[in-house]
């Protein structure tokens, strides 16, 4: 009997991490979709594309799934078509919350996010109320390496960035204009730096403690990355790394 749940157990936990794969690759899909619509199906043109493609093979998605995504992007093959919509609320603390969507349901959408924020504690905002709170900015990563701090940041300050942070002394993180990511992003390739990842993303411009409320908050946080049409979620919380830590190896 004990092998038997065991057994139960393994395809219970097998279960659940190729549901999360299918939701990763799912959101993957829809951002190779939505960046070739807009900017066409050739990668080596299309930075957001290019960069999509790139997460996509570091999730192991097959050639032919990215293929076709790029191809219904394009137009070559009959496909959905998804919209981006931003949805603001609060978590606990008033901690400020910005959800970022590709839906082709715009209705599903918003009636999700808003049960997610009600069953978790949080509520929905008005639009404006919380978006304010953050800058938009491009991110790039670079692989430290070893690469040296400040040619790196004469590069990055040479191909238009704006600042340039070390990250657990493993990452470079370069920061550009909300606008100008691709052009910084093309500059720095062209320096011949391996980049990790680019993403445009909202940096707060300051945080809410939330020791006190960490399990809610982030149960919270995750039940909205969780929903299918929700492509990244944006938090101005400050939560201590011993509180971060205890959560993480619960």
């Amino acid at each position: 009997m004990s092998g038997h749940n065991k057994w139960s157990s393994i395809k219970h936990k097998k279960g659940a991490a190729d549901a999360k794969r299918g939701k990763i690759f799912t959101k993957i899909v829809k951002e190779i979709i939505v960046a070739a619509r807009e900017g066409g199906g050739d990668a080596d043109m299309n930075p957001r594309l290019r960069m999509a493609v790139q997460t996509a093979r570091q999730n192991n998605m097959p050639n032919s799934n990215i293929e076709k995504a790029i191809k219904r992007g394009t137009g070559e093959l009959e496909g959905v078509n998804y919209d981006q919509y931003t949805y603001e609320g609060y978590g606990q603390n008033g901690v400020a919350i910005v959800v970022e969507a590709l839906t082709d349901n715009k209705q599903r959408t918003v009636a999700d996010v808003r049960h997610i924020f009600s069953k978790y504690g949080g509520n929905m905002a008005e639009s404006g109320s919380v978006s304010w709170i953050f800058d938009q900015k491009g991110l790039i990563t670079i692989p430290r390496g070893d690469l040296d701090e400040d040619e790196v940041m004469m590069a990055a300050l040479e191909a238009g960035a704006e600042d340039m942070q070390t990250h657990d002394d493993e990452f470079f993180e370069v920061y550009t204009a909300y606008a100008d990511l691709h052009m910084v992003l093309g500059n720095l390739e062209k320096a011949g730096y391996t980049i990790e990842k680019a993403e445009q993303t909202r940096i707060p411009k300051n945080t809410v403690k939330a020791d006190d409320v960490a399990p809610k908050l982030m149960h919270l946080i995750d039940m909205l990355e969780d929903c299918d049409d929700v492509q990244k979620v944006y938090a101005n919380y400050d939560i201590s790394d011993s509180v971060m830590e205890g959560l993480n190896s619960d």
